[in-house]
């Protein structure tokens, strides 16, 4: 009996897929974390030594594979909400997708050219190059930092406690690191299998690089959760979340305004215990135009006065533009409002980071055919200003939906002030999909980044409290009406990220550069 033998070209393709794939179940809500650490070793290997075509080919089926499974979700806004058929939104997904790929596809070409020109350990130039290339994938074009492979561990605490130094891209290191380790140990045996020489220091360099880095972060992780724990000099405070788990179809219909508007009241007249500090209402938990709706208007702030407690929500503006905008005489912004206790507006955030294509269409007159989308969902004015809330018991600023995302903006927020992170959110738009968990994830890495509490209201979830350490102490689930409520402590805490900024990512761009051109100005192996 024949047996068919799979071809030996398709090896690495098929490698490349299937780590594509594992990797992208380590994320949320699989949280299955542990694999991340080895999902991208066999990809490594088949790109060691590789042809350049082969190894451009087999990054680019490992991104799509990667981000269509992480990303998959963002069909459902486009085809749900933004008017476009199921066809043209998979599509549009695929075309994002097969841009990110590009990314690893530059990864891959990278490594195989390295690795066949110098005998360098993976460990020392897989790591600082993908860190490079996630820091570039999440501010080139706007930038969109979605499916960074630190993310993946969210959950292990004492892991990512170096992200006050690193930011988010140095868990990206670690995983990436160990990951290196194992293929630099798997290619000396295959090399060693074949008879073909092979240097055991590789494999024990990268070995003991990988340990000693991963101990000292794990160290640095526990030691940094206790100190943190054991402060003694800070402010409690409480705050409130109402999550509303309003329908999106019915946000913006007039005829639910009414019963919107008093299911966020109602819930916040049922809060328990003691009265809070803070409520906190999602992005554009208000149905109306907070400033030209005077019926509306008027009932909130009488509510506000009534229950004399300070409310932030989120609130569309809209603003008439000067006579030189004939064809376009207002502006919306997406924006965040505090009432204070007597119901006046005493600090107001407009939205900076558009979501593209969501809340504006970039280079509108060459993209003039995906008009529809905007109109779908939404075309906004970016604010421009860093503005920061101050109050009796301290001050906090507001990141609005995904800005939540972008490490480098929020860092700005609390570059001189700040005692706590807001993130109002609406990810109705994500349905019941992979993404609010994925963007619930985020917010861990931004409370240890800035040693800063962070509080998050979402209209349908997930809402929740994390505190400076990046410990969840409470969430809801999606799709459900909750109020949650909790006792924050307040300390006077900095971080190294949130003076300096990603100083370890222009790091490792620089090693990055270092590496390559060490590489092309040798013409034969070491």
């Amino acid at each position: 009996m024949n047996r068919q033998r799979l071809h030996p070209g398709l090896v690495p393709y098929l490698v490349s897929l299937f780590c594509g794939l594992f990797l992208a179940i380590a994320y949320p809500p699989q949280d299955l974390s542990f694999i991340a650490w080895a999902a991208l070793a066999p990809f490594l290997v088949i790109l060691y030594n590789r042809d350049g075509k082969i190894a451009l080919r087999s990054g680019i089926i490992f991104g799509l594979a990667f981000f269509l499974g992480t990303q998959y979700w963002i069909y459902f806004s486009m085809n749900r909400y933004g008017g476009l058929s199921f066809p043209a939104s998979i599509s549009i997904v695929f075309l994002l997708c097969l841009y990110e790929s590009l990314y690893m596809g530059v990864f891959a070409l990278l490594i195989s050219g390295i690795t066949k020109r110098i005998s360098i350990p993976l460990s020392l130039i897989a790591p600082p190059l993908w860190c490079t290339l996630e820091y570039l994938r999440g501010h080139l074009f706007t930038g969109f930092p979605w499916s960074l492979v630190g993310y993946t561990q969210y959950s292990n605490l004492s892991f990512i406690q170096i992200a006050d130094i690193t930011g988010v891209y140095g868990v990206s290191f670690l995983v990436i690191l160990v990951n290196s380790a194992l293929s630099d140990i798997f290619i000396y045996l295959q090399k060693r299998r074949a008879g073909a020489p092979a240097h055991i220091w590789k494999p024990l360099f990268s070995l003991a690089v990988a340990f000693s880095i991963t101990l000292v972060s794990v160290g640095y992780g526990r030691y940094t959760i206790k100190k943190l724990d054991g402060l003694k000099d800070g402010r409690k405070i409480r705050v409130a979340v109402v999550q509303g788990n309003i329908e999106q179809d019915r946000k913006w219909d007039s005829q639910y305004q009414n019963s919107v508007l008093e299911t966020y009241m109602e819930l916040s007249r049922s809060l328990p215990g003691k009265k809070p500090d803070l409520i906190v209402w999602p992005e554009t938990a208000l149905p109306f135009y907070f400033n030209a709706n005077p019926e509306l208007h008027k009932r909130l702030t009488s509510f506000v006065k009534d229950l004399s407690i300070p409310l932030l929500t989120g609130t569309m503006l809209v603003r008439k533009n000067p006579a030189t905008k004939p064809n376009n005489p207002y502006s919306i912004s997406n924006s965040a409002l505090l009432l204070d206790g007597n119901g006046n507006t005493s600090y107001q955030y407009d939205k900076i980071h558009l979501v593209p294509f969501g809340e504006y269409v970039p280079l509108k007159k060459v993209l003039f055919f995906i008009n529809k989308i905007v109109v779908g969902i939404g075309d906004f004015l970016p604010g421009k200003i860093y503005a920061n809330a101050r109050t009796e018991w301290g001050s906090f600023s507001t990141l609005i939906c995904y800005e939540i995302i972008f490490p480098d903006l929020v860092r700005r927020f609390f570059k001189k002030r700040g005692d706590l992170i807001v993130n109002i959110t609406n990810d109705a738009w994500f349905g019941k999909t992979s993404g609010p968990y994925q963007h619930f994830s985020m917010a861990v890495f931004r409370a240890i980044e800035n040693r800063k509490p962070l509080v998050r209201a979402a209209n349908t979830g997930i809402s929740g409290f994390i505190d400076q350490t990046g410990r969840i102490r409470d969430r809801t689930g999606l799709f459900e009406r909750a109020v949650i409520v909790d006792d924050i402590e307040i300390h006077k805490t900095g971080s190294i990220y949130r003076r300096f900024g990603d100083i370890f990512s222009f790091l490792n761009i620089g090693i990055t550069l270092f590496i390559y051109g060490l590489s092309i100005s040798i013409k034969r192996r070491i």
